[in-house]
C-alpha cells in the first residue's frame, strides 16, 4: 500500500507536527461539504494518514453490482458482505482503494455505484464488515478519517471530532463541477435525497455527535477550512502535552 510515512520518524518536522503522530482525527458531514479535499490537505500538512471510509463502501457497492447482485435486496447483500477484499492506502496524496486486488478508484465514482451505494451502506452487515476494517487502519493512530460515523461508532474515542457541512446549493454547485460540469439542480436533489437516507437510516445514522466542532463551509475557500481543522488537531495536541 502506499502508506505516507510515519511523522514521528522524520526529524525535520516542526514540532508541533510530530506531536500529532498519534491522534485521530474524526471528520463526518454532508455528502459535497469539502470532507474528502479538506481531510487529504489536513493529513499532508501534519505528516498524517488519510482513510475515506466512504471509497470503501462504495467500493463494497460496486463489488456487488459487479457481481449481479440486487442492491435493494438487503439479504442478498449482507450474505455476500464478506466475500470482497477491499484494501485502503492511506497515502493522503495518492489514496487508493482495491478490490480483490484490483484497484477501483475511477470505478466507484460512477452513476451506477452513486445510485446503489446508501442501500449497500444501509444493510447492517455491510457496515460492521467495514467497520471493523476501519478501526483496524485507524488503530494505529496519526490519521485523519472521513466519513458519516467516525465520531459516533468506528472511533467515538479521536482526539479531534469535526462535522464539516455546507449550504445545499453550494454542495451541489461543487458536485456538480467535480462531475465535470452536470446539472446542478439535479445534483441538489440527489444530494438532498441522500442526506436523508443517511441521517435517518437505523444503524449509524449521519450525525453531530457532543463534542465535534462544528464547522461551515459554505462561504470559506477550502485553505481557510483545512487551516481551521489543522489549528484544531494542533491545539488539541499541545493541550494535551502541556496537561
Amino acid at each position: 500500500m502506499n502508506d505516507a510515512p510515519h511523522p514521528a520518524s522524520d526529524p525535520a518536522r516542526p514540532a508541533s507536527v510530530a506531536q500529532t503522530s498519534g491522534v485521530v482525527v474524526a471528520v463526518d458531514g454532508t455528502s459535497g461539504s469539502g470532507k474528502s479535499s479538506t481531510c487529504r490537505a489536513v493529513a499532508d500538512r501534519l505528516g498524517l494518514r488519510y482513510l475515506d471510509t466512504g471509497a470503501q463502501y462504495r467500493a463494497m457497492t460496486w463489488w456487488m453490482l459487479a457481481q449481479g447482485i440486487d442492491v435493494h435486496d438487503a439479504d442478498a447483500v449482507a450474505a455476500a458482505a464478506g466475500r470482497p477484499d477491499i484494501v485502503s492506502g492511506t497515502d493522503p496524496l495518492g489514496p487508493t482503494i482495491a478490490v480483490d486486488g484490483t484497484d477501483v478508484s475511477v470505478e466507484i465514482r460512477t452513476d451506477a455505484v452513486n445510485a446503489a451505494v446508501s442501500p449497500v451502506s444501509a444493510v447492517p452487515a455491510v457496515r460492521e464488515r467495514l467497520v471493523a476494517l476501519q478501526r483496524e487502519l485507524v488503530g494505529e493512530g496519526g490519521i485523519v478519517v472521513e466519513g458519516r460515523d467516525i465520531a459516533s461508532v468506528v472511533w467515538p474515542q479521536a482526539e479531534v471530532k469535526v462535522y464539516l457541512t455546507a449550504d445545499p446549493a453550494a454542495r451541489a454547485a461543487r458536485r456538480a463541477l467535480e462531475n465535470g460540469g452536470a446539472d446542478v439542480g439535479a445534483t441538489e436533489a440527489s444530494l438532498l435525497a441522500r442526506d436523508k437516507i443517511d441521517s435517518g437510516r437505523a444503524v449509524a445514522p449521519l450525525t453531530r455527535v457532543h463534542g465535534a466542532i462544528h464547522i461551515d463551509s459554505t462561504h470559506q475557500t477550502l485553505e481557510q477550512v483545512v487551516d481551521l481543522v489543522a489549528g484544531l488537531v494542533e491545539e488539541g495536541m499541545t493541550a494535551v502535552g502541556g496537561s
